[in-house]
């Protein structure tokens, strides 16, 4: 059996801003540009792996997600408790250079782990944390 991931989701507040970080500083490619219902789903595709849609969503997407069940992922999303996805990349130090310079709130510099990664991380528009690392292998 052969199994590839091929769509992940992160929730987002507003998916203008969402699209500033992830098309613009992140050089993401848009994929799609869904509304329905009152809601928006946004697809993007990482260039190296066309394969693979990241997709902006609203917190309480979930069609079967209750009235208050969409009020606290709203107030998870606003502490920025809810997770984001994590990066590969081929240089820690200038991807964390270039997203700064965007001014991305910075939650760690560059530093080396003891698991075998150089890694650092950022919050993105909708506070989720974002983390990038390069293998040391």
């Amino acid at each position: 059996m052969e199994l590839k991931l091929s769509h992940c989701f992160i929730a987002v507040h507003d998916h203008d801003q969402a699209l500033a970080f992830y098309r613009d500083v992140l050089g993401l490619t848009v994929r799609n540009d869904v509304r329905f219902e009152g809601m928006r789903w946004v697809s993007l595709t990482p260039p190296l792996q066309p394969e693979l849609e990241i997709v902006l969503e609203p917190p309480g997407a979930h069609p079967n997600a209750s009235p208050a069940d969409r009020k606290a992922l709203d107030d998870l999303l606003a502490k920025g408790m809810l997770r984001g996805v994590l990066f590969a990349t081929d240089d820690c130090d200038a991807t964390f250079e270039q997203i700064r310079a965007s001014g991305a709130e910075v939650l760690q510099e560059p530093i080396d782990q003891p698991y075998g990664v150089r890694d650092c991380a950022f919050r993105n528009p909708s506070g989720n944390m974002i983390r990038f690392n390069q293998s040391k292998a």
